[in-house]
């Protein structure tokens, strides 16, 4: 391989941006690109990981005339892929053209190099229209249970010895591989469901060569028809079959019996230039994003960065059904068989150090309303037992369901509760938390730095105008403090806000100067939990989300918070001593600290 050339290659590899660290070690010894020949070893833990589909390569292994060339390159740079994190790899059937034993001797020779993988059989591996009740072929000799027991992955075969199944740690998780025969008789279906029996907690890839035809639109065949009815939309476990046999490839989405979707996909090359040209798809799997990216090519044909037509429209394919992207959401989709692990509820103590000076949580350590609206006049209790408690207010004469209480909460969250404000404008309406007018905590000026941090959450659809709501404040005008240069001498001395476009704004008034040194974060997203923090080291303000710093961070200089000895509050934002709209949304636990913390001090931290 020439490894210094900037070609189609290293453009590829510049498009996958995935990092991989190390993991258990692959079933062979692959060498890696630059690395002294080191195995390219998964991280098993980031949730950003490939997994590899090697379709029909029957024409490259016939010994009638071939060449297995671009399959050996593609197995050998799967294996090399650092960037990809591949975790494993999957074949689709139709190894060889014959199933002969030259072809399959030649097929033993090119599987020598890779990351664990699963072989399955295709018509052509196998001799004669047969299910896996056949006996023993060239096909099953080779690539039988002795090839594989030595695999970290391997789970084991079927008696019949076509049938086999996987299980791979990606993602900080297992997953179910099941590789089917090509004919899988109800024999095979039976033993398929006790693996998937044994395994009710992981998610399964179903592989088979014959499940979803491509032409002219993707849909089941009468082989696949039979799996779907007997196999596959009985187990919500399945989500995401590939098979290979026909062309052109397609993708269909159908809803199994559990109402939830299950991807089929059909990936199959073989009609293409150099009989597919060791074409391989990259499945990456990216948990916090919720959405599998994928995208075929010949490795082999980048390699080579030829010049011809042939070359240059087989070499990366990125037609509709060759280079997508699956938005599925992982944990709801998994929910009904693999529950997620929330994390416990950690008591008060944990989290509250000596320089907190004021916590607040919703669950009974810190509040009376365990369900439905909250009655005006509850009170959240400040855990430190500084004294800074807040008492509900409803605003504007706002009805009873602008605050309610929820179990809902962020799964890093020491406390498993919230608040759900239903604040809005026209009219504005809303509640907030108050201290009261002799709080500790409305006079001081944090001077030698602080962090401030709630968890929110915004609904999905965020509907109608909420521009500029308050999650939290001091109350007070900045003019009344002698600041006068800011954006308005109405708007507050500190206030944490959102903006139309859901961007965070972190606006202060240093007690130091005339100035209001402000932060923006991103656009946050709706239908999901957030942790803010807001740290200040003394000399300059920072904020993080979800423990990412940002990039608007205020350059000014900002020392301290110039409280009017006013009350702080959750939920709202004055302007001109008044409250407009409310916080739409919920509002998790919140912490004041007189110190600016490090992202592992934050309350997403476990000790």
């Amino acid at each position: 391989m020439a490894e210094n050339r900037v070609g189609r290659r290293a453009l590829l590899q510049a498009a996958v941006v995935a990092p991989a660290a190390a993991m258990a070690p692959a079933v062979l010894a692959p060498v890696a690109h630059g690395d002294g020949g080191r195995a390219a070893r998964p991280d098993t833990a980031d949730p950003r990981f490939t997994i590899a589909v090697l379709p029909d390569t029957q024409y490259l292994l016939d010994e009638g005339g071939s060449d297995p060339e671009p399959v050996r390159v593609a197995l050998r740079e799967v294996a090399r892929r650092r960037d990809a994190n591949v975790v494993f790899l999957t074949q689709l059937g139709d190894v060889t053209e014959h199933g002969t034993e030259t072809e399959v001797r030649l097929a033993d020779s090119v599987f020598t190099d890779g990351v664990p993988y699963s072989v399955l059989a295709g018509n052509h591996d196998v001799p004669g229209n047969t299910d896996d009740r056949r006996g023993p072929t060239p096909f099953s000799r080779v690539f039988g249970p002795g090839r594989f027991r030595r695999m970290p992955t391997f789970g084991g075969f079927a008696p019949d010895g076509y049938n086999s199944y996987h299980v791979v740690r990606a993602g900080g998780r297992q997953w179910l591989v099941l590789a089917l025969d090509w004919r899988v008789s109800d024999q095979g279906i039976r033993w398929a469901q006790g693996v998937l029996d044994q395994h009710r907690s992981l998610p399964a890839i179903l592989t088979t060569h014959d499940l979803v035809a491509g032409s002219p639109d993707a849909q089941l065949s009468a082989h696949g028809r039979h799996l779907w009815d007997n196999l596959i939309r009985r187990n919500d476990q399945i989500f995401l079959t590939l098979n290979g046999h026909y062309w052109p490839s397609g993708r269909t989405t159908l809803v199994n019996d559990h109402g939830h979707d299950v991807q089929l996909h059909l990936t199959n090359y073989q009609d293409r230039y150099y009989g597919g040209a060791g074409m391989v798809r990259f499945y990456t799997f990216d948990l916090s994003r919720n959405v599998i990216d994928v995208e075929t090519f010949s490795p082999w044909l980048l390699d080579r960065d030829g010049d011809t037509q042939p070359e240059n429209e087989t070499a990366r394919l990125t037609g509709d059904a060759d280079r997508f992207t699956v938005e599925i959401d992982f944990r709801e989709r998994f929910a009904g068989f693999a529950p997620p692990a929330v994390p416990p509820a950690r008591p008060a103590r944990t989290v509250v150090t000596r320089d907190t000076v004021a916590y607040w949580r919703f669950d009974a350590a810190g509040f009376p309303v365990a369900e439905g609206p909250v009655p005006a006049g509850a009170v959240a209790r400040d855990l430190t037992g500084r004294g800074n408690d807040l008492t509900v207010t409803r605003l504007h004469g706002s009805g009873p369901d602008v605050l309610t209480w929820s179990a809902e909460h962020h799964d890093g969250q020491p406390a498993h509760a919230s608040l759900r404000f239903d604040g809005g404008k026209n009219p504005d309406r809303g509640a907030v938390l108050r201290t009261s007018d002799t709080a500790p905590l409305n006079a001081m000026r944090f001077e030698a730095g602080y962090t401030i941090e709630t968890f929110f959450k915004l609904p999905d659809p965020l509907v109608g105008d909420h521009a500029w709501m308050g999650l939290l404040s001091w109350e007070g005008r900045a003019g009344d403090a002698g600041k006068t240069s800011g954006w308005s001498d109405d708007e507050p001395t500190c206030s944490l806000n959102l903006s139309g476009e859901r961007f965070l704004q972190f606006v202060v008034y240093p007690v130091p100067g005339d100035a209001d040194p402000t932060s923006w974060s991103h656009a946050v997203p709706v239908g999901r939990w957030t942790h803010v923090a807001v740290v200040n080291d003394g000399r300059r303000t920072r904020m993080y989300v979800d423990g990412a710093k940002i990039a608007r961070n205020a350059a000014e200089e900002s020392q301290g918070i110039s409280t009017l000895g006013r009350p702080f509050a959750l939920g709202g934002t004055q302007f001109a001593l008044r409250y407009g709209q409310g916080f739409h949304g919920w509002i998790g636990d919140t912490r004041i600290t007189a110190k600016g913390l490090r992202p592992d001090q934050f309350l997403t931290a476990r000790r």
